[in-house]
């Protein structure tokens, strides 16, 4: 019998490696420091992201970037170097850089052609930066016009619209080699509260997120999309006691089992106010993880971050959760990172000049 590539990484990493990889984190700053870098060598946390605040000039984020896949140099699986780059308003562009309108511009065109090519065009010049991952497309459906969160987030009110005009830019970009990260899970269009304040709560039942909700998550899963990411909002009629980020009866029961989605599961921040005004963060993450994530963004800070890996690391030593579940994480991770064949590659400079022409050919 052939041993695999992930398998034979696998059998050489000790369990608190196991757990590194379960993390992608974010830092404080605009400049690489000493946080970060410990937790890229010590704990080989498995990516990072970088937010807002992170953002600078084109060669600041580039040096960064570079910086943190230097720390990782030596060690044998690559990082996911990830981003929030929707277009419109959730853009972690530098300023001097032109902006994609927001979903909803493509939305109202709903040329599938075009989708597609954006979606190609931020696959360019996200790897023109050096990242690999991108949090986007949003697949909320449009259906509260009082939605502080998502509005011209979303392609459309229609979600059959939002699957078809979804999809494309999700395949503009895996196509391209960036992986995709569809969001947020079960659903975010229907909330009147912004989950980074406060923990919106939908009173749909099943049988009416499988009318509207699910249907570009349903999609996005026939099209055998990677990476999904789970919202924190209370679905009351799905689960009582969690928000759907924490939820077993969310992320194990719908979708891995009723909608049979195989790929890796994230969370959403776990920094946001719709967690932490209820549970520390280590208390959520775990939670989530034995709901079912594979993934948990923690996009600061680093006391939360540490803290998060030992509540993990003590789960397994008292038996909260086997090393089997998380070998079970670790191996969709790794599976991830080796059929993008991640490479912890430093750019030496990026050509902004070819970027603004792409952008201008594909938004005359």
């Amino acid at each position: 019998m052939t041993i695999s590539y992930v398998d034979l990484v696998m059998d050489e990493m000790t369990l608190e490696e196991k757990i590194g990889q379960l993390l992608i984190v974010g830092m404080e700053g605009k400049t690489y420091g000493d946080e970060l870098d410990r937790l890229i060598r010590k704990y080989h946390v498995g990516g990072i992201i970088l937010l807002g605040r992170n953002s600078s000039y084109p060669a600041g984020i580039l040096n960064l970037l570079n910086e943190s896949k230097k720390a990782n140099a030596d060690y044998n699986i690559p990082l996911f170097i990830s981003v929030d780059e929707e277009g419109g308003r959730v853009s972690r562009l530098p300023s001097s850089m032109k902006k994609l309108p927001a979903a909803d511009y493509f939305g109202r065109i709903g040329d599938e052609t075009l989708a597609y090519e954006t979606g190609a065009y931020l696959a360019e010049l996200l790897h023109a930066f050096g990242y690999n991952m991108n949090y986007a497309p949003v697949l909320d459906v449009h259906s509260n016009p009082r939605n502080p969160a998502i509005g011209d987030r979303s392609f459309s009110s229609d979600p059959d619209e939002v699957a078809r005009i979804g999809m494309a830019v999700m395949r503009g970009m895996t196509e391209n080699g960036i992986i995709s990260v569809v969001k947020h899970f079960p659903g975010h269009g229907d909330t009147h509260v912004d989950s980074h304040l406060s923990l919106p709560v939908i009173k749909k039942t099943l049988v009416e997120l499988y009318e509207t909700d699910l249907i570009p998550f349903q999609r996005a899963i026939d099209e055998q999309v990677d990476v999904i990411m789970v919202a924190h909002i209370m679905f009351p009629e799905l689960d009582s006691t969690y928000p759907s980020s924490l939820s077993k009866k969310i992320i194990t029961g719908l979708l891995r089992e009723e909608m049979n989605f195989e790929g890796v599961v994230i969370t959403d921040d776990m920094t946001m106010g719709a967690i932490v005004n209820d549970y520390t963060v280590p208390e959520a993450a775990l939670q989530s993880f034995i709901a079912g994530s594979d993934l948990l963004l923690i996009a600061g800070d680093y006391e939360n971050q540490v803290g998060t890996i030992n509540a993990l690391l003590s789960a397994v030593q008292v038996g909260t959760i086997t090393e089997e579940r998380i070998d079970e994480s670790v191996r969709r991770i790794l599976k991830l990172k080796e059929r993008y064949q991640l490479k912890d590659i430093q750019i030496e400079e990026i050509d902004l000049n070819a970027i603004e022409r792409k952008y201008n050919n594909l938004i005359e």
